[in-house]
């Protein structure tokens, strides 16, 4: 087996959508101001983010927990398996978060799977107008089946 495998993310992007409190209000009009290349994008979020933005824009976002409630990990786990290939989360930088370990969970998921994450507006800016985002992107990632084997192999022994 490979170290690396080639990895594709399509022409429809799955996007989670994910802000704290003192964030949403931005992120919901970004997504507004951008509303019409969201739309032809699989849009899901955490709880309450993806209902205020469904709520603001009309467009579909289907919505997990709220973040606190395991909503941050249930994107991560969507990362994981191949559901979620792009994250657009709006962070508070100043403000704490009860939920903290969740959150750097999922940035170290979504960096683990090499997947885009923008943690601001300039960030989100630049890759929603990136020509990647009308087409198809392979990039390489780490070969876990490979990890996993080796590693029981030279657990076995």
């Amino acid at each position: 087996m490979e170290d690396k495998i080639l990895f594709t993310i399509g022409r429809q992007k799955r996007i989670a959508l994910i802000a704290h409190d003192g964030k949403k209000k931005e992120l919901m009009e970004w997504c507004m101001k951008n509303k019409e290349i969201l739309s032809r994008h699989f849009l899901c979020g955490t709880g309450t983010t993806a209902r205020m933005i469904a709520d603001y824009t009309g467009l579909p976002v289907k919505g997990y927990s709220s973040g606190p409630l395991g909503g941050d990990q249930q994107i991560g786990a969507r990362i994981v398996e191949g559901n979620v290939d792009f994250v657009i989360f709006f962070s508070d930088p100043l403000e704490a978060q009860p939920h903290d370990p969740d959150v750097k969970a999922l940035l170290r998921i979504a960096q683990v799977y090499d997947i885009p994450i923008a943690n601001n507006r300039a960030t989100a800016d630049f890759m929603i107008t990136s020509p990647y985002m009308e087409a198809e992107y392979e990039h390489e990632v780490i070969n876990f089946g490979k990890q996993v084997a080796e590693r029981a192999a030279a657990l076995g022994k």
